[in-house]
């Protein structure tokens, strides 16, 4: 066990995208935690099958590693807005945090956003440049930048001298100033030992720790991770669990797990500063305290965000229902989704009637990881359109308002900010550099935004960058307009047929191809016009026994747009929802439930 002083606990924060996951690759393989003949994956912290898919991190991950005779805690954090949950709650367990911030593209909206917290919290940041290898790299730029970023977001004087040094995560060096030598990761590894202060407590107190996070296990059950903030615990010891209305039950410790590297590792004892994970208190939930029966104490709760998009799900209705998914009842969909709540306290699942469930969720990226989890383990369900969750704050009704951040080529720039404006933005910041890329920063409404990021990456051409988070509640901006086209529908069951594309293709872009099976009422495509058109993607070529030269030339069909889950959530209509199965994404008009017929 390691003394208080000979630990260092960080969180690692930055905007998506800017390389945490990859730094940390480079701090894990120089850290020796591996055997010589071990094979490290890349992105070794991204373990979940969608991080790896998606390239992002989606829960926050702890690792230990040594260096000399010091314990460094590190906890990879999420650099998507949508999972900013589990960035707030991790901060309570470190002492410092590195600042990653992209060499050439400086501070994003998620730094402000998870630098504002740590800067709250009283921690002085670590700030790594990182991709200083890049060829457009601008160092000098992107660190004037996060000096400012710091003085706007009210940092104190002792916060403003914060430690500097330079790194390249991916080629796996960092040095001190931009002339020193590029060799390995020691000089991080050394100001992460000089300036990250220890964690305080004694280990002659009684044992004290507040539960920061949760994971769930199917033999242990819940457990609480967060830093032991006094004393020592040790398994089979009894300890006191105080909830959030200071309600005390008594429990034993079942386990007690370390981290090491990338693995989990059961201990038999622990101290101060040391974050693990304690299983042996089955409705332990974040926030509350855990102490000594002998001295019990009553932590002030960790307040959540709460969620700002809803959705709704209902069971499949669809004339294909059970042909691609195992569970298809309410009950597996209730089942599945009062699982995810005991270790996912982000998310909020309500029953809003018998056959419909209501998830609510901090963005449609938060939502669609969990619809994907579900899809992939052979769930079959309906979900709407999503919906903001609007409050009622001193009498006036308000809406969830997003801050936007877009970096696109110069000549995209005045069509975003038509459309934009359109969807009741208002525009904060706009300015271009000498490469003809134009920054601009939006105030507007989470409703504005959705569905807007297909029709974005058309318009930019796949050249455009947009990030968002979320900012405040402010009062309704009044009405939106929707999509600007309507849909194909299907006007019978059947399987499409090539002739019958080629003569629809002109009409609109088609979802779906020859051989695909279709139902009525099902969306097979977007149409030119801003009207939805029923047509027949079935019909075949009828068959004669005159042949004439030219009538029978081949068709060329355009290849059908195919969704990501994220893209179908985008696309939906107020009258339009999705069915989501193992293997596909239809969209499909509205059908009303036996018991909507009722009500109506």
């Amino acid at each position: 066990m390691y003394k208080p002083k000979q630990i260092r606990n960080i969180a690692i924060i930055a905007h998506i995208d800017h390389g945490k996951t990859t730094l940390l690759d480079a701090l894990l393989k120089q850290s020796n935690i591996f055997r010589d003949n071990e094979k490290v994956p890349e992105r070794a912290m991204d373990s979940y099958d969608q991080e790896k898919e998606r390239g992002i991190t989606i829960f926050a991950k702890h690792t230990s590693i040594f260096f000399e005779d010091y314990k460094i805690n590190i906890i990879d954090t999420p650099g998507h807005s949508d999972f900013s949950g589990e960035v707030e709650r991790v901060l309570g367990m470190v002492n410092s945090v590195l600042l990653l911030v992209d060499a050439q593209e400086g501070p994003m909206p998620q730094t402000r956003f998870v630098l504002s917290q740590a800067l709250k919290m009283g921690l002085c940041p670590v700030v790594v440049l990182n991709k200083i290898d890049r060829p457009h790299a601008d160092p000098d730029r992107a660190l004037n930048l996060t000096f400012d970023l710091f003085v706007e977001l009210g940092a104190t004087d002792e916060q403003l001298d914060f430690a500097i040094i330079y790194a390249s995560g991916l080629t796996g060096f960092a040095i001190k100033n931009l002339g020193d030598e590029r060799i390995d990761m020691k000089p991080l590894f050394q100001l992460i030992i000089d300036r990250v202060p220890y964690p305080p407590g004694s280990l002659d107190l009684p044992f004290l720790m507040q539960a920061t996070t949760l994971s769930y296990d199917d033999f242990l059950g819940r457990q609480a991770c967060g830093r032991i903030l006094e004393g020592i615990i040790k398994k089979t010891q009894n300890i006191t669990r105080v909830d959030k209305d200071g309600k005390p039950s008594q429990h034993r410790v079942v386990r007690i797990d370390g981290y090491l590297g990338l693995k989990k590792v059961e201990m038999e004892e622990a101290g101060v500063g040391d974050i693990v994970s304690i299983s042996g208190i089955p409705e332990i939930m974040i926030g509350d305290t855990l102490s000594d029966p002998s001295h019990i104490v009553h932590l002030p709760p960790i307040f959540l965000a709460e969620p700002t998009l809803s959705i709704e799900m209902t069971v499949n209705n669809s004339p294909f229902v059970g042909k691609e998914g195992k569970h298809v009842t309410m009950n597996k969909l209730r089942e599945r989704l009062s699982q995810e709540k005991r270790a996912n306290i982000s998310l909020k699942i309500e029953e809003t009637r018998d056959d419909a469930l209501e998830i609510c969720g901090r963005g449609e990226l938060h939502l669609a990881v969990l619809l994907e989890a579900m899809r992939r383990e052979g769930y079959e369900f309906i979900i709407s359109k999503p919906r903001v969750i609007l409050k009622t704050i001193d009498g006036v009704e308000s809406e969830p308002m997003e801050n936007v951040h877009i970096e696109v080529p110069q000549a995209f720039s005045g069509g975003v900010i038509e459309e934009l404006s359109r969807r009741r933005g208002e525009m904060r910041l706009l300015e271009t550099n000498e490469h003809n890329i134009t920054s601009m920063q939006f105030y507007m409404p989470t409703r504005g935004l959705m569905g807007y990021r297909n029709e974005f990456l058309t318009m930019t051409r796949g050249l455009g960058i947009l990030t968002s988070i979320f900012d405040s509640y402010a009062p309704w901006r009044g009405s939106i307009p929707g999509r600007l086209r309507g849909s194909l529908i299907s006007g019978n069951q059947g399987r499409v047929t090539g002739y019958a594309c080629f003569n629809i293709q002109e009409r609109g872009s088609l979802f779906t191809g020859p051989g695909a099976e279709v139902y009525e009422g099902m969306v097979v495509g977007e149409h030119n016009r801003d009207s939805d058109l029923i047509v027949n993607v079935t019909r075949e070529k009828h068959l004669t026994n005159i042949r004439a030269s030219g009538s029978d030339e081949n068709i060329i069909l355009v290849p059908p747009r195919t969704f990501t889950l994220e893209q179908a959530i985008d696309f939906l209509n107020d009258d339009e929802v999705a069915e989501i199965t193992p293997k596909s994404i239809r969209l499909r008009k509205r059908f009303l439930s036996e018991n909507e017929r009722k009500r109506k």
